[in-house]
């Protein structure tokens, strides 16, 4: 039997053009040619692959670095095996070329090709993601940065209310709340805030369903004794933070549209019981939701970034994506374990929420995060421990198709 040929290329991809070498199973150099990043661009990049090899798209495995984008996209729906390699493990293999440290964009294609075919289990292949994992991923990158974009511009609204009028500090920490803003329109200054009448706070108070304190309440704290300011600051910060409110009601709304998307779109990956009962896919985000600690940003991150490491219940590489992993070096005698820094900020830091709320809900976990602190670990650290134990739980139920039950947790706790 004759084995099946191999090609192997190298892209090295750029804003406006791609770097493209072509070599053999036998590291004999092929082609090399440029290609401008368009549609006419990268649909005749992949028919230069496969003319210049003679093979056919599955013959012809292709080395990148991005793992994402319509250069990927483009390959993979032609059915070129394409894989991903990280930019820092791609410098360790420049090495071998060069040792002076020299870099362009043909070595680099040369280099991701000669790796791709001596070293194929370091690369990551990749594969066309589902559709509704795209949109999830997208929407909740998209409340990411909103919510970002809300904190920036509370912080701007509470340091101009710092400036002139901190009594409207003590109602409310988040200042994005509706309410508040709409407090604030009808008593934008310690000055209007004594003329307002309690009926017109009243109102506001009902209409945002505030039940925490009444307008008499709200009108005692803001006419305590306004703090003396030179002239114009009162209305210099108060024209500021017109212009604040008006962004911050359509970060709001906009963050709104974001959560709704996401709850139905994580709905999406649940198939209906007519697609079948037993699909690997019906219970995952079920099982997932069922955690203490995860909430819809939580799930919706993990759904959208981890997505395949999830589908294969593949705990060390989640470890990994996620931080939890520390990392070990050893030399001789000396051993030191640090923080993993390379994985993955967004999963990082739904992990760092999820282990957080699960010590406030799960009694087991806050036992373990009382023992990790008594032992002298830091609020960080400890944290992470209790993410890593939730991550492995996660798989287990994910490989038996389980939910979560605190009453079993709490049997099995010594």
């Amino acid at each position: 039997m004759i084995d099946e040929r191999r090609w192997y290329a190298g892209v090295d991809w750029a804003s406006e053009s791609h770097h493209v070498f072509l070599t053999d199973e036998n590291g004999r150099r092929i082609g090399e040619k440029i290609f401008r990043h368009s549609g006419e661009g990268l649909a005749e990049m992949a028919v230069w692959l496969s003319s210049t090899s003679g093979g056919v798209p599955a013959q012809i495995h292709i080395a990148i670095e991005v793992p994402h984008g319509p250069v990927v996209e483009t390959l993979i729906e032609r059915g070129f095996k394409v894989h991903a390699i990280n930019p820092k493990q791609m410098d360790r293999f420049r090495d071998r070329f060069t040792l002076a440290g020299a870099k362009d964009d043909s070595r680099d294609a040369e280099v991701m090709a000669s790796a791709l075919r001596t070293d194929l289990r370091c690369f990551r292949p990749l594969a066309v993601a589902d559709p509704v994992v795209i949109e999830l991923r997208e929407w909740s990158r998209i409340a990411d940065d909103l919510g970002a974009e809300r904190n920036r511009l509370t912080n701007r609204m509470r340091e101009q209310l710092w400036r002139y009028f901190p009594a409207m500090l003590d109602l409310e920490s988040d200042l994005g709340a509706e309410w508040l803003l709409d407090l604030w329109e009808i008593a934008p200054t310690p000055h209007k805030a004594i003329r307002v009448r309690e009926a017109t706070v009243a109102k506001v108070l009902k209409r945002n369903r505030i039940r925490r304190f009444d307008a008499a309440h709200v009108l005692d704290v803001l006419r305590k004794p306004p703090v003396q300011v030179a002239a114009g600051t009162t209305e210099a910060a108060a024209a500021h933070i017109k212009t604040l409110t008006a962004r911050i009601r359509l970060v709001n709304h906009q963050l709104g549209e974001a959560h709704r998307q996401l709850d139905a779109l994580t709905a999406r990956l649940i198939p209906s019981e007519e697609n079948g009962p037993r699909q690997r896919k019906q219970h995952d985000v079920e099982i997932l939701a069922s955690l203490p600690g995860v909430g819809r940003i939580v799930l919706a991150t993990l759904l959208a970034e981890a997505f395949d490491a999830l589908q294969r219940r593949d705990y060390a590489a989640l470890r990994s994506l996620t931080g939890v992993a520390p990392v070990t070096k050893r030399s001789g005698k000396s051993c030191i374990v640090v923080r993993r820094q390379a994985c993955h900020d967004r999963l990082a830091n739904a992990m760092y929420h999820w282990a957080r709320v699960a010590v406030q809900r799960d009694p087991r976990s806050r036992s373990k995060y009382a023992a990790l602190r008594s032992r002298g670990h830091s609020h960080g650290r400890a944290l992470r421990s209790i993410a890593d134990r939730l991550l492995n739980v996660a798989c287990a139920m994910l490989k038996t198709g389980t939910t979560f039950n605190p009453s079993l947790a709490a049997e099995k706790t010594p």
